[in-house]
Formats: structure tokens, sequence, C-alpha cells
């Protein structure tokens, strides 16, 4: 059977009376997860729903997610997962391009859903606490599983659509699988685990990592419908939570929060960071406030999305997306295909199990990243000695000044020695001679507001190369944030006087 439900169905027949989510006071079983995940199987059949078909997802980290989730895979259609924040046209979109016949969607975001699915001529089901469970009640279980070919599409994961439309990545039963069987044996999950589940399950991290990590291993997710640091300090606390997974920025929240200082986090046996690259300086703290270890990786939506990690049992090396998972090769190209020296800077290619099958009805989208079994990241690295990959930046926000290559990722390391920076994006600006200018958008720390621009521009330029210090650099409150809290450099914004 190679249907991913299975992963859920088997834990559930193990340990039936095992807590499988966790919501504050809100417990569900594993039972109790497999039989709403049936009747949600149930009620796709009797609209019409038939193996192959899509089904969308849009609702935030409660337990009626997995309940859906594993709802829409047992029936064996695929399911495609939205941000609830989506508004009408692009919720149209979601469910447009790749046919969908219904959507699944929290009520609190109906009218966007309702909009949208009627755009995309799909039916929505709206999910509202208490009558779900009704409306659930009035549907046949299916007891069993759909089966499925490990090749079949189990899951379209949209990536971010920074250049252009989003592209739907077609990810299979077994790349899914695999992944999140690659994850329990990473972080170590085990049986009595306790994973919180902060990172958005509708993005291929949380996904993978928490969500059908936690139920391969058969351990419990605790949720939190909207990340919040304070709130995350303190579930860790309450739940004695054992794993925690999240991007840079959550862990830079967190080092931040009011509540940093009285945290209870012995229970923390391992941290997990990817998303985006995280600063040493940050890692390094959080490992020591924390005591705990934290372990950085890579991936991307197209790859399931783990490809590589710094491993428990291995040397971990700070600023490292650690070497390739079990089964998944990797390298780093230069413009003509050819692998780059050792220490040499390149596209980072990917190969493996984990990869994707494509991307939805999008050929030559898909002729353009995967190239003789390859997938072509985007993001640029290198290879130490040891076989440990370095994410240098992603190749599209490198920055030419003056014909000079600048790395926005190394500036950005040395803002974050800086004792007064909470967080920091480095970004490419026009300039009429040179092509490009390096400019820098900083939010301090709380206390360190009395911090000038000209000093943080001082002690980088104390640190970098004459052509890579930034020649503008200005204070904001916060930086603008994707839905799993990464940093979205197209999304900032230069001062009108900075451009001057």
């Amino acid at each position: 059977m190679s249907n991913l439900a299975t992963i859920m169905t088997k834990s559930a027949e193990q340990a039936p009376d095992d807590i499988a989510l966790k919501l504050d006071d809100t417990e569900v079983s594993y039972a109790a997860l497999d039989e709403g995940s049936a009747r949600v199987a149930g009620m796709l059949k009797e609209m019409g729903v038939e193996p192959g078909d899509f089904v969308g997802i849009m609702l935030p980290n409660v337990p009626y997610f997995p309940i859906a989730y594993y709802g829409v895979l047992r029936a064996g259609a695929t399911v495609v997962p939205m941000n609830v924040l989506l508004k009408a046209r692009e919720t149209g979109f979601y469910l447009k391009d790749p046919g969908a016949k219904v959507v699944i969607a929290w009520g609190d975001f109906g009218e966007a859903a309702e909009a949208g699915a009627k755009e995309a001529g799909a039916e929505c089901v709206l999910v509202e606490p208490g009558e779900f469970e009704k409306k659930l009640a009035e549907h046949d279980p299916i007891d069993g599983v759909v089966d499925r070919d490990d090749e079949d599409t189990a899951v379209i994961l949209y990536t971010s659509g920074t250049t252009g439309t989003p592209k739907g990545a077609e990810l299979t039963h077994a790349s899914m699988r695999k992944n999140a069987e690659v994850a329990v044996e990473l972080f170590g999950i085990e049986g009595d685990a306790m994973i919180l589940g902060a990172l958005p399950l509708f993005h291929s991290f949380g996904q993978t990592c928490g969500l059908n990590a936690t139920m391969v291993a058969g351990g419990c997710l605790t949720m939190i419908p909207r990340f919040d640091p304070d709130k995350a300090l303190e579930i860790i606390a309450r739940d004695e939570v054992n794993v925690f997974e999240g991007v840079p920025t959550m862990f830079s929240a967190m080092l931040n929060a009011k509540s940093a200082d009285d945290a209870v986090t012995k229970s923390l046996k391992v941290c997990a960071s990817g998303g985006s690259a995280m600063p040493v300086e940050v890692m390094k703290a959080f490992e020591k406030k924390f005591g705990c270890k934290v372990l950085e990786g890579y991936g991307l939506s197209e790859t399931s999305p783990i490809a590589s990690f710094n491993h428990p049992d291995r040397e971990s090396k700070p600023g490292s997306i650690g070497t390739p998972i079990e089964g998944v090769e990797m390298k780093c190209l230069d413009e003509d295909d050819n692998e780059v020296e050792q220490g040499e800077v390149g596209e980072i290619v990917i190969k493996g199990h984990n990869l994707m099958k494509g991307y939805l009805n999008r050929e030559d989208a898909t002729a353009e990243s995967i190239k003789d079994g390859w997938f072509h990241s985007g993001d640029l690295g290198k290879v130490d000695e040891d076989g440990y990959f370095f994410i240098v930046d992603r190749k599209k926000d490198m920055i030419i000044r003056g014909g000079y290559n600048v790395y926005p990722r190394e500036i950005e390391e040395v803002f974050y020695e800086h004792e007064a920076v909470r967080e920091v994006a480095v970004v490419a600006m026009e300039h009429p001679e040179l092509g490009e200018e390096v400019g820098a958008a900083v939010a301090l720390k709380e206390g360190k507001e009395e911090t000038t621009v000209e000093e943080l521009q001082s002690f980088v330029k104390d640190n970098v190369a004459a052509y890579k210090y930034p020649r503008l650099v200005w204070l904001v409150d916060e930086l603008p944030k994707g839905p799993t809290g990464k940093i979205l450099k197209k999304d900032i914004e230069v001062p009108e006087a900075e451009k001057d």
C-alpha cells in the first residue's frame, strides 16, 4: 500500500488511544483522527470525488487540517494545501489551475474560499467547529485506504510565485513518505515524542517534518494556529516539547521574546531550522540560552522538502546546511552546468527520491528546472573538504556592484554580530554608474533603539571589503515576511530619502 495516508492509519492501529494532535486543551487521539479522516473520505466520495481528483485544503494549524488532509488522501485524491490568508482571486487560481473539485476551508475565511471556488467551478465545504463534526457524522466512513502507486501525486505544493505565477510542484506518495521517514530519523522522533506544530501545515516544511513525521513515529503534534514566540515558549514548557522545527525568524523572535529569560526548555532535545539561511550568531545564542542542539538543513517545496541536513550523530558545522540525506545527491554547477571546484561558488543541483515529478501542466518550467534528472535549485552554494554544503545566497538575490559579486547573506551575518540587530535584510538597489548598490534594512532589538544607522554602517564597513559594505542603511520596525515567517526581500521598500 503506497498511499501516504497509511502512515497515520498504521499508527492508529498500533496505539489508537495515544494522543495524535493537541491544541491547548483539545486533544485528538489516533482513533479519533482515523475515524474523522475516514468520514471526510466518505463525504468526498459522496460529493463525486474520485481517485486522482484534486481537493483544496484552506485550514489553519488546527486539528481539522490533519483530519481533512488524511481524509483527502485516503479517498485517493490529491491534496492542494492553501494559505488561509489568500484572497478570492488567488484562491480561484489555486483551485482552477489543478481543476480542483472541492475545497475544504476555514469558516472565518469562507468569503474568499467561496468566491474562489465559484470562479473555479469547485464545491466549497466550510469548517465551523462543532458544525463540521455534525456534517461528518452524516457520512459513512471509508474504513480502508484507496490504493495508490508510489509515483501517483499525493500533494500539489505551489511555489511562492516570486517570479510570475505560482507553479504547482507535484509530490508523490513515495517522495512525501520517504521524506517524513528521513525527518523521523534525523530528529530522533520517537513514539512518545512531542513535536511543536508552529510551522504552517500548508507549507512543505511543516507538513513533512511536522505533521507527517509525527504520524510516522506515532508521536503527538501540539499545534499553534498562528506563531507567537511567547506562546511557543509557553507550550514547550507546558507540553514538554522534545522537537521544535522553525524558520530562522522564529528562532530570532523566541530569543528576543519577553518570556525568554524565564522559559523552561529542558525537555527540548533537538531544534531544526530550514526555509532560509540561519544566521550563525542567532544559532549560537539560541543554543546557549535554551540549552538545546540546533540542526540546520536545506530543501525546497520541489524536494519534499528535505535535501540536506546537519546530522545529529555527526559534526555540526554552524553556517552549513550539512550533507545530503540518504539516497540524495547534491553538487554545485557553473553557468555551463559543469561541476565547480571544491570551495568555489556554483548553483546547487539535487537528485534523488525526494524530487517532485514536475510542475503541474508546466512542461516548459519542468524542463527548465530538471535537467538529466538534476533539479536546479536557483540557490548558490559551495562544498567544503568534508562534503558539507554552505548556502551563499539565492541566485536572484546576488548583488553585482560595479562588476563585483556581493552575496547579501555574508553581509547579513556581519550585521547579526552587532548586539543591537534583531533582523536584517541586505538588498540590491539600482545605481546609475555601478549598476547595483548595496542597501540594508535593519530592525533593532528592544532597548537598543538609540543605535544609529552610522554606527551600524561603520561596524559592517570595518569587517568586509570596501565594495561590499552597504552605502545605504535604514531602520524599520519589522521586515516583511511570508506565511512561514521567511523574510520577503521583494517586498522591502527603500525609503524615498535613501534613494537620493
